[in-house]
């Protein structure tokens, strides 16, 4: 894992420098478990479109992934 071949972390949700993967993650509490990651290094992108259903993350490189009720 890692950067882009451009050396550019991901952005969202437009593709301009598209993603490599994503991943989501079931999760019994999207609170605790974004709290939780966010205290670990994750981002939080200001775009949300799921909000209440599944929460957007990054990983300290800015690849996206989600929390997902589970």
């Amino acid at each position: 894992m890692g950067l882009n071949r451009g050396g550019e972390p991901p952005r969202g949700p437009d593709q301009t420098v598209p993603q490599q993967f994503h991943l989501d993650f079931a999760v019994e509490d999207l609170d605790e478990a974004e709290a939780r990651l966010l205290e670990l290094g994750a981002g939080r992108p200001d775009h949300q479109p799921g909000e209440g259903v599944w929460r957007v993350l990054t990983d300290p490189a800015g690849h996206p992934f989600c929390l997902v009720r589970g």
